[in-house]
């Protein structure tokens, strides 16, 4: 999509501002004098207030037509001073917020070879041995490439506060921009093939790399990415790369093979569900068949990484009923220990998308399915940025990720709760011990407030679990007289040896009935 067709879509400043003018002009502070001789006059100072009020109207409309802003992480989050370090940059920064600090800066230099290494790409080289193909790139000149982010820089400004870019001059921002969005795709090339030589970094900065590109105050406006994908790929193979690596963080790490590895061996699989990604990846391309006006509104740009990442883990049509928190069905509190005592058995499920939880009853027992998630060094950061983001203005209201974690809060409290659902493969354990993993998640979830009606359905059966009081008696008496092997096969004896007797004994009394009657 080039400027011109952006430009289509929003008004500019200089237009919303006439249309707020024309209105601010037209209203006028019209001040009803009451029948009732006790009215109060309205003061010079009062007037000049209620003219302030009116002029919000100016200032609304403007806020309305911009695009979306790439947020700062809210003031609330970042009172929890253990927090901080998980909204900023170990190895990299994009875009202006953090840019210029220490840790950061050392990795400018790669931001330039990497620029050119993108540029230069071209799928028709030979490649190395062991490295996957090639995805279907071509040579394009570099000044090309920066031309093309240049004419979108008016719709890309608009993307930050005015106080964070008023600095920056118009080709710095330009470059900074252009610098950024090669650096993310080239990186994402390099993992998604499996060259990682290309990348001349070390394995700690690659992995780490991948940590600060979902940060919330490190994110680049989609559109330059987008911009960058349509010189150099091929159909909508730019998406389906973005989108493979996204998802293979979350995939099951391979023993003995550590993060970078993994993220190999997914895309080994992925090809077999490439179809899967065709629809998005045509949008954002602009490619395939055209799109009504209906289905182009069901699928707009994202706005940056971190959302497309949201969209991985979230499915949007899972919480559709939000907002009121006055209402909605209460739960209790129940650890996974808690749960298991009462016949609630855990199950690990094959979506790994954190909405997909189910609940299933069965006669004496149930089932409670939970997506398996990775927990890493990396994933306090990744789930309290997600977080932080959907408490943002003009983000999605249905808490989806923030929900989640008071849910899984709400199951684990201690260490044993952690090893229950580890037991059941739902966590892979790479952090360290059950009690980090427990301290992991007790400390994201505080002072959060999920959204009322996430999971309620499955909230509410295991409630209705509870008050079947049956199923908790046989469960409680599984747990206390069943809890090893040999418990059972002594019940099971114990049964046999009893029927033995009770037949032994019929069998008496039959003979002694013939034989008295025989007489």
């Amino acid at each position: 999509m080039d400027s011109q067709s952006s430009k289509g879509r929003m008004a500019t400043r200089e237009e919303v501002r006439s249309i707020g003018n024309e209105i601010a002009n037209e209203c006028s502070i019209t001040i009803h004098q009451d029948s009732d001789s006790n009215s109060h006059e309205i003061s010079e100072n009062e007037r000049q207030w209620l003219c302030s009020l009116e002029k919000r109207r100016e200032e609304g409309m403007l806020a309305h037509h911009r695009s979306q802003k790439i947020q700062m992480v809210p003031k609330m989050h970042c009172e929890i001073e253990s927090n901080l370090r998980c909204y900023e940059p170990l190895v990299v920064s994009i875009g202006p917020f953090h840019r210029g600090k220490p840790k950061p800066l050392l990795m400018e230099k790669y931001k330039e070879l990497l620029a050119v290494q993108f540029a230069d790409q071209d799928s028709t080289k030979p490649r190395l041995k062991g490295v996957l193909p090639w995805r279907s790139t071509n040579a394009v000149p570099i000044d090309e490439l920066y031309r093309k982010v240049k004419n979108i820089m008016p719709n890309l400004r608009e993307c930050y506060a005015d106080e964070l870019i008023k600095d920056y001059s118009y080709e710095e921002f330009a470059q900074m921009m252009f610098l950024d969005g090669c650096f993310i795709l080239q990186y994402f090339h390099c993992i998604v093939t499996g060259n990682y030589k290309e990348l001349k970094m070390k394995s700690h900065d690659i992995a780490f790399i991948r940590r600060d590109l979902f940060l919330l105050e490190n994110q680049l406006p989609f559109e330059v990415l987008q911009v960058l994908m349509s010189c150099k790929f091929k159909n909508n193979v730019g998406m389906e790369m973005i989108n493979t690596f996204i998802s293979s963080a979350h995939t099951k790490p391979s023993q003995g093979h550590g993060y970078i590895q993994s993220i190999k061996d997914f895309v080994l699989d992925f090809f077999r569900t490439r179809k899967v990604m065709n629809f998005l990846g045509k949008i954002c391309e602009g490619e395939g068949r055209s799109l009504t006006k209906k289905e182009s509104m069901k699928t707009p740009l994202p706005a940056h990484l971190l959302e497309l990442l949201r969209t991985h883990r979230i499915d949007p049509n899972a919480f559709l009923d939000g907002g009121c928190y006055l209402r909605g069905d209460w739960c209790s509190h129940r650890s996974a220990k808690e749960l298991k005592k009462a016949g609630i058995h855990f199950r690990q499920g094959k979506s790994r998308r954190l909405s997909d939880i189910e609940f299933n009853s069965f006669h004496w027992s149930s089932c409670l399915t939970l997506p398996p998630i990775t927990i890493d060094d990396s994933t306090k950061s990744e789930f309290l940025n997600l977080v932080a983001y959907e408490a943002c203005p003009d983000t999605p209201d249905d808490f989806g990720v923030t929900s989640y974690v008071c849910f899984m809060d709400s199951l684990i409290d201690h260490p044993e709760d952690v090893k229950e659902l580890r037991s059941k493969r739902i966590l892979l354990n790479f952090l360290g011990s059950d009690q980090e993993v427990a301290d992991l998640f007790n400390e994201i979830s505080k002072d959060l407030v999920p959204n009322p009606h996430a999971y309620v359905d499955v909230k509410n059966k295991i409630e209705d679990h509870y008050d079947s009081k049956g199923k908790i008696w046989i469960a409680e008496c599984m747990s206390t007289h069943f809890t090893n092997p040999w418990t059972i096969l002594a019940f099971i004896a114990a049964i046999f040896v009893i029927g033995l007797q009770v037949t032994d004994t019929s069998l008496a009394g039959v003979q002694t009935y013939y034989a008295i009657h025989k007489k």
